[in-house]
């Protein structure tokens, strides 16, 4: 059986600024106070799951029993059709350790040079784990499809928004107003998917 929240605050266990800010502003229609696992001062757990579950799983349940509190992990990433699904789970380690996603992006963009392809087809994979001290984990995921686009356009959002054109529009991710992004992303799939699960009732 689902486990509803009934708790007043959670650790959103990323140390990615522009996850924590959209994380932060999807809950902030339900008043729950949120803390960053960076505010908290937590280690980053090493990301060894092959999947984007696990990888969720893994960080909510770390910061949940470090901060004794319920925490929400998200593991997303970019999958390129024509280079069988990369990055994805590898999305933010294609960035380095700079968390450089302007190399990252231009990583991609040789990637299909090489490939010698005119398959721009890719998708964004979100998968969102809430966690409790106790071990408890709920887990929902969401997924967007679109285009990229080169070279990146927009100083929105953060990651790999600014080469990704979600179908049926025509700016990137990285051009678009926070609350028309938040309507349709991947992350706000899953969201929906948890806030219906959880939240409610």
């Amino acid at each position: 059986m689902v486990r509803h929240f009934a708790e007043k605050s959670l650790v959103v266990a990323s140390h990615n600024a522009g996850k924590v800010r959209e994380i932060r502003e999807l809950l902030a229609p339900f008043g729950i106070e949120t803390v960053s696992a960076g505010d908290l001062g937590l280690p980053e757990p090493e990301e060894t799951g092959a999947t984007f579950q696990a990888n969720a799983e893994l960080k909510a349940l770390a910061a949940a029993k470090a901060a004794d509190r319920p925490a929400l992990a998200d593991d997303s990433g970019l999958c390129v059709e024509a280079l069988n699904g990369a990055p994805g789970i590898q999305s933010a380690r294609w960035a380095g350790p700079q968390k450089d996603f302007d190399f990252a992006m231009e990583r991609i963009r040789l990637g299909l040079v090489e490939e010698g392809t005119l398959n721009t087809r890719a998708h964004f994979i979100a998968g969102l784990a809430l966690a409790w001290p106790d071990g408890h984990v709920e887990y929902f995921e969401g997924r967007v499809d679109g285009e990229l686009v080169w070279p990146p356009r927009g100083l929105l959002g953060f990651g790999y928004d600014p080469m990704f054109v979600p179908d049926g529009h025509e700016q990137t991710f990285g051009e678009m107003e926070p609350a028309k992004k938040h309507a349709m992303s991947h992350r706000a799939h899953a969201f929906r998917q948890l806030v219906d699960a959880c939240f409610k009732g």
